[in-house]
């Protein structure tokens, strides 16, 4: 477990560690002080919520944003959500030094969340 990190919605750990590198389970919008407070509204407040928590993460584990390779974005309304979710995620980052990354259209997430973010990280 990460301190300060939102409590895992399954039975998973936040990030896993192999040969310096880090896998960090997928994020959801959830507070980290709150974990019955309500999802945020919409997608572009969720996402930063999502970053958020993702940032928390990696500190945890001794890493940051800078040092994504690669993330998977989940999102449940993929048209309508597609490009406000690529603002925020763009603000998370340097121009030209964007992380590699799939976005996929799914049909459901934990608590009804639109959108959820996985990485791997250098340590």
């Amino acid at each position: 477990m990460i301190d300060g990190a939102p409590t895992p919605v399954a039975p998973f750990s936040h990030v896993v560690a192999a040969d310096g590198w880090l896998f960090v389970t997928g994020q959801m919008p959830t507070d980290p002080d709150d974990d019955s407070a309500s999802l945020p509204e919409g997608v572009v407040a969720q996402t930063r919520r999502v970053v958020e928590n993702l940032k928390i993460v990696l500190a945890g584990a001794g890493s940051a944003l800078d040092r994504v390779v690669f993330a998977r974005v989940y999102l449940t309304h993929f048209e309508r959500d597609y490009a406000p979710m690529n603002e925020v995620w763009r603000s998370y980052f340097t121009s030209g030094k964007l992380p590699a990354r799939t976005c996929i259209g799914v049909t459901g997430l934990a608590r009804g969340a639109l959108v959820e973010i996985d990485l791997l990280a250098k340590r």
